[in-house]
């Protein structure tokens, strides 16, 4: 148990045998270096249940914890805080405990417990990967990762948006324009070929408009009576009546634009246990509309649509259904749910990673599958985030203008190639050594930089400051790593064994951190922020530097310390990697 839980305890006990009166909880904080003590209690919330002067409260219980709490030797009263000095002799039996636990801060997944679905991604078929979906990926596997640390089962998913109109214009682009050219004709990724279509679609579509208007139509008319739009739209009806020849076209270059997301996703590092497509569940939902309609949750209006009246719950009025029978992207939304609890019997709830544009929309959609009685719809969450941003502006798919998932990846591994090179930390390495190692400096700052930001924030993203070895950054806690494994290297003795020293300060401030780190990956699953287990890791590496540079280790003479110094070093690293792993982020060996 850590000390913390121990002191809520013994907190709790000592209010009632004090003041005959039960509190629900404790506040406690690190306690402020100007002051003696290792932990501090918050006092003031309990003035809720206690009226009185905060200071004399904090001196009853301190002096309670006092007799009480063996691992307590003295304690402090500074306003309505409540420092307590904790014996070293905890932190060290504390730190035994724990030295050989290559699991620790990670809970085993529950077979009994729910488990949770995550989805994340969730991509168009027109178009590869851009920056906003490596926020969104990164966000989605990292949280994944966090909730299974915590101790449940955790399905990855995403649903494909497979069809509609914008699919259909890259499909006739092609036909129109592609010479029947193919990712292996051309040696493009086929995501990006048909991405090429897309942005062709719009050009043409553009010039058809100016044609019209310049032969006397409005915009508006014009918009809607280009040849090339009424096409695409011809095309969507052949696609959902099963024309053959149109469903062909449309499985090929769906093809080619999933193995072009297989590659992406497999050098981003991010991976799926399920694959949803919207052409398999566009159509669901519909059901549910009739089974809601008998049990009042939905009203049908004189044309025949169907809606839900939120207005009670300070919302609007929301259409499920339109007038001629056909779904909107709520029906099968909620269709979708309710399919997967089917598919997977075990998720009691589900996050959705998607961005903050549609707040509402699941706030309806979370709404709406509460009215029709699904006990799972409590435990439904919109992991909302906020734009990326480079300095050079907004990004637009269908103009071209977006930054390319790959060829940021393939910027942020030759931004890190020129920073080490220009720093001169490589030498000995062989080519592919230092390839390799670019790779994961390049990834690691970026996925760094994007995850250590609340997801609600916007980010404004730059590839070179992200790749700094100084500061709050992915290469400085990297660089921190290798350094421990090469303090490991040329430990040449053995430093397995449990060992009696008096701990330096240092060493007691690193332990204290260390002993955050179960409590830290609960706090991050709770909240579904990888950002908690970034900054936790930068807290750590701040005082493992510190710590290194201000007492010796192997140069340390008395064996016992020097043996004490490289286990502590070993379990920052270890648990730098764990965190690490939580956010999808390798550590190298040496740089």
């Amino acid at each position: 148990m850590n000390i913390q839980n121990i002191l809520e305890t013994k907190v709790k006990e000592g209010f009632l045998a004090l003041y005959e009166i039960e509190i629900p909880s404790v506040e406690f904080q690190a306690t402020r270096k100007e002051f003696e003590g290792d932990i501090t209690v918050v006092v003031f919330p309990l003035l809720r249940y206690k009226k009185g002067n905060p200071a004399q409260i904090a001196d009853d219980l301190g002096n309670y914890i006092l007799k009480n709490v063996a691992e307590v030797t003295n304690f402090n009263v500074v306003k309505g805080f409540l420092n307590l000095v904790i014996d070293d002799s905890f932190y060290i039996n504390f730190f035994s405990d724990i030295y050989k636990n290559n699991n620790y801060g990670f809970v085993n997944p529950n077979a009994n417990e729910k488990a949770v679905m995550v989805e994340y991604s969730s991509p168009n078929t027109n178009k590869p990967l851009h920056l906003g979906h490596i926020r969104n990926n990164l966000l989605g596997y990292s949280v994944s990762e966090i909730i299974k640390a915590s101790g449940k089962q955790v399905y990855k998913t995403q649903i494909i948006n497979d069809r509609g109109i914008h699919i259909c214009k890259s499909m006739l682009a092609w036909k129109r324009f592609g010479n029947n050219e193919t990712p292996n004709s051309t040696g493009l990724k086929g995501d990006k070929l048909v991405g090429n279509y897309y942005v062709k679609f719009d050009k043409e579509y553009k010039k058809e408009i100016a044609d019209l208007i310049a032969a006397g139509k409005t915009e508006d008319e014009a918009k809607k009576e280009a040849p090339i739009l009424i096409e695409a739209q011809e095309m969507l009806r052949k696609w959902e009546s099963g024309d053959e020849e149109t469903v062909a076209l449309w499985k090929k270059m769906n093809g080619w634009v999933y193995d072009g997301f297989d590659i992406t996703y497999k050098n981003l590092g991010v991976n799926f246990d399920q694959l949803y497509y919207e052409s398999d569940t566009y159509l669901l939902g519909k059901d549910v509309v009739a089974q809601g309609l008998e049990k009042g949750v939905f009203y049908k209006k004189e044309d025949g649509s169907v809606w839900c009246d939120l207005t009670d719950e300070g919302l609007d009025e929301k259409i499920v259904l339109r007038s001629d029978g056909t779904a909107v992207y709520m029906t099968q939304d909620i269709g979708t749910a309710i399919q997967r609890v089917k598919d997977f019997s075990n998720v009691g709830g589900m996050v959705y990673t998607v961005g903050n544009e549609q707040d509402y929309h699941f706030q309806v959609l979370f709404l709406i599958l509460k009215k029709l009685g699904f006990d799972w719809a409590k435990q439904l969450y919109h992991l909302s985030y906020g734009m990326v941003d480079l300095p050079s502006g907004k990004m637009k798919s269908r103009e071209g203008t977006v930054v390319d998932a790959d060829d940021l990846m393939i910027e942020m591994t030759e931004t890190a190639r020129n920073i080490s090179e220009e720093l001169g930390k490589l030498d000995g390495y062989s080519e592919e050594e230092k390839t390799e190692l670019y790779k994961t400096i390049g990834l690691g700052a970026l996925k760094y930089f994007i995850l250590k930001v609340d997801p609600k924030k916007r980010i404004l993203f730059d590839p070179k400051s992200s790749v700094d070895f100084q500061g709050n950054t992915g290469p400085f806690i990297q660089y921190t790593y290798a350094r421990i494994q090469s303090i490991l290297r040329k430990a040449n003795f053995d430093y397995s064994k449990s060992v009696a020293i008096e701990l330096h300060e240092k060493e007691k401030e690193i332990i204290k951190l260390l002993e955050a780190f179960p409590e830290t990956v609960q706090q991050a699953a709770a909240s579904y922020s990888p950002a908690i287990i970034a900054n936790y890791t930068y807290d750590l590496v701040k005082e493992f530097n510190s710590f290194y540079q201000n007492v010796s280790i192997l140069g340390e003479e008395n064996l016992d310390k020097k043996i004490f110094r490289v286990q502590i070093s070993e379990k920052v690293g270890n648990t730098i990697k764990q965190a690490f792993s939580l956010l999808g982020i390798q550590v190298p060996k040496r740089m």
